[in-house]
């Protein structure tokens, strides 16, 4: 990965785009809590949820890559992950369920999950 890729001042990489339940429930976050931001989680509690938090409520690390936009909602991934998904877009959607502990999301019986699809060359 370049260094360009790494740093989160940098443009986004366009590897991420949503459904419209996913920027229906973006729109909804947005309205009830401002600005929102992503980040996909690697596992643990959560498993690899897309976890959604207001702006400024995570910290995004230096070496967390930015994957691009979604609903006007910066979208982000550790760089261990990039490294191992760099050859695949995602597709966040909505399912039933409940969202990740953390995830505004949570308590609304539905939550944000990540599909994947791998990238031509």
């Amino acid at each position: 990965m370049t260094e360009a890729e790494m740093n989160t001042n940098t443009a986004p990489l366009n590897k991420v785009t949503a459904t419209p339940d996913a920027l229906k429930l973006i729109a909804e976050l947005q309205a009830e809590y401002g600005p929102v931001m992503f980040h996909q989680s690697g596992g643990c509690c959560d498993g690899s949820s897309p976890m959604c938090y207001a702006q400024g409520d995570f910290l995004i690390g230096d070496q967390d890559v930015q994957l691009g936009e979604i609903g006007g909602a910066p979208f982000y991934i550790s760089h261990s992950q990039y490294e191992a998904w760099k050859h695949t877009d995602l597709i966040i959607d909505v399912v039933p369920g409940r969202g990740g502990m953390f995830s505004l999301d949570n308590g609304r019986e539905v939550r944000f999950l990540t599909r994947s699809t791998i990238c031509t060359i």
